[in-house]
């Protein structure tokens, strides 16, 4: 019996070890790098008075006002079916049913990921060819991202939801742009990924605009994001 608990405490300690030198090489092997784009002011767009309905009757919120300065980390917080979703298509010049103001000025770049990712499909090249992204650049952030090489020839179709996330995560830090705009960008994204998204994020001082459930269990301020 002695023998057995000797046995399984090693076991046990070369699971911690290994689990280790895996957070290890993520953070000096595999970090994620964003470039973002230096606006030419600090406010980079005011909303005021948005109103959001696609029903008269039946409006999503009302009389919502946000401005958005770089530098900002904002997670956009509301129960399902709030509008969320439906406002962040808004600010990325999505045609979406509304009243108020959006000013977003036309010089300012926005980098969108949508919450749907259904739309994926054919391969990542012809992807690569419409969105006119670096194909080297966004290889290398898919591999880092835990993506296998034979992956990158098959049709998107078949990804899971999970991979076809990492699809768009790699084509938005692919581009540069003053603004990013992710709608639910760890669903289904595991743990490793999401801690080097989160330093990237951290490190990068990029303006970001967000929906993620998941951030409902930390406090909001916890490293810099409000």
């Amino acid at each position: 019996m002695m023998n057995r608990a000797k046995a399984a405490d090693a076991r046990r300690q070369k699971s911690v070890e290994e689990k280790s030198q895996l957070f290890k090489n993520v953070e000096i092997d595999d970090e994620l790098s964003l470039a973002p784009l230096k606006f030419h002011s600090k406010r980079l767009l005011d909303l005021s008075g948005i109103s959001i309905s696609y029903e008269p009757e039946h409006p999503l919120f009302e009389n919502l006002s946000l401005s958005i300065e770089s530098g900002d980390r904002i997670a956009l917080c509301g129960k399902n079916g709030s509008g969320k979703s439906s406002l962040l298509k808004l600010i990325a010049g999505q045609n979406i049913p509304h009243s108020g103001h959006v000013g977003v000025p036309a010089s300012l770049t926005i980098s969108y990921i949508p919450q749907d990712t259904s739309f994926l499909s054919g391969r990542i090249r012809s992807f690569l060819e419409e969105r006119e992204l670096d194909e080297s650049l966004f290889k290398s952030i898919l591999h880092k991202l835990g993506f296998r090489r034979e992956d990158f020839d098959n049709d998107m179709t078949g990804f899971s939801a999970g991979q076809k996330k990492k699809v768009l995560l790699a084509a938005s830090l692919c581009e540069r742009a003053h603004l990013y705009i992710w709608d639910e960008p760890l669903n289904y994204i595991d743990v490793i990924s999401r801690i080097q998204i989160e330093k990237m994020l951290l490190e990068s001082g990029a303006t970001v605009l967000f929906i993620e459930h998941e951030v409902f269990s930390m406090p909001l301020r916890r490293n810099g994001f409000t």
